[in-house]
């Protein structure tokens, strides 16, 4: 191919916006674009709300939120421009409500929208629609061909199919509380774990396992429960399900991270503040 011809070929990609760096902007404006999380009244999580899920970190990851990891070759026109299934998932360390980082709470079981959330009750955690598309965070059991990249350890990604493998259930951080909080109402902006209902492994972030993404560096999520040595689950699997402060502040994780760190709970009177 000549000069002349390799130039026009330039021109008429950039023309249909098809450089790769034109699809990386295009991708980034959409992804990244602020979304609203719910606001909670009473201190619980109900079903509809949108929330973000982080991590709070540990000895060798930093903050980080649960995020779609679409890239270029995720992107799709039809019918309308979005990402496509199944599409990876990440933990990124930009904590801001986004669409790549906003999830809602989804019946599975008939509950009403806007009906509380309880211990151990089975829910899915879907994206937004629209550029999003409405996918299910969904995972299975490991085997040769299905797994995480980087640790082999279960896979996590977000699927169009609304099935068992897309349930999830939350349960007390502490093992020694869990039988007293079972089918108790869940607080938001407190630690939890977050376990997958057909393989009981809890959602985790891998400090140790970096993936260079489009968005920077980020840490691999699997579904794998780490154990101390008390049988207790390690903060790899503890994960906080974000709100936005009702007095309209941002996130409450940040305007109170000593509360959501040390899992005070928020009551209505505190939360009203």
């Amino acid at each position: 191919m000549c000069l002349q011809d390799a130039m026009k070929e330039y021109l008429e990609k950039k023309q249909r916006g098809e450089l790769a760096t034109q699809k990386v902007d295009f991708l980034k404006q959409n992804i990244l674009r602020p979304v609203d999380l719910a606001v909670t009244k009473d201190g619980g999580l109900h079903f509809g709300d949108v929330v973000m899920l982080v991590n709070m970190g540990g000895e060798n990851r930093e903050y980080s939120a649960l995020s779609i990891n679409a890239d270029i070759n995720s992107l799709t026109k039809i019918p309308s421009p979005g990402i496509q299934a199944p599409c990876g998932i990440s933990a990124g360390r930009g904590i801001q409500p986004c669409t790549r980082t906003a999830f809602i709470i989804t019946s599975v079981d008939g509950s009403p929208e806007g009906s509380t959330l309880h211990f151990e009750q089975s829910f899915a955690l879907k994206t937004t629609s629209g550029f999003a598309r409405g996918l299910y965070l969904t995972s299975d059991l490991k085997n040769f061909q299905k797994c995480a990249k980087k640790s082999r350890l279960q896979e996590v990604n977000l699927t169009d199919d609304a099935s068992f493998l897309s349930r999830w259930k939350v349960v007390h951080f502490d093992p020694q509380e869990r039988l007293e909080y079972e089918g108790q109402p869940v607080l938001a902006n407190v630690r939890v774990l977050i376990i997958h209902c057909k393989t009981n492994q809890a959602l985790a972030v891998l400090g140790d396992q970096v993936l260079w993404t489009t968005y920077g560096k980020e840490y691999e999520v699997t579904a794998h429960t780490f154990l101390d040595s008390h049988k207790a689950e390690q903060d790899n699997n503890h994960w906080i399900l974000c709100t936005s402060d009702p007095a309209g502040e941002g996130l409450v994780l940040l305007n109170r991270p000593q509360s959501a760190a040390k899992d005070v709970e928020l009551t209505q009177a505190n939360t009203s503040i």
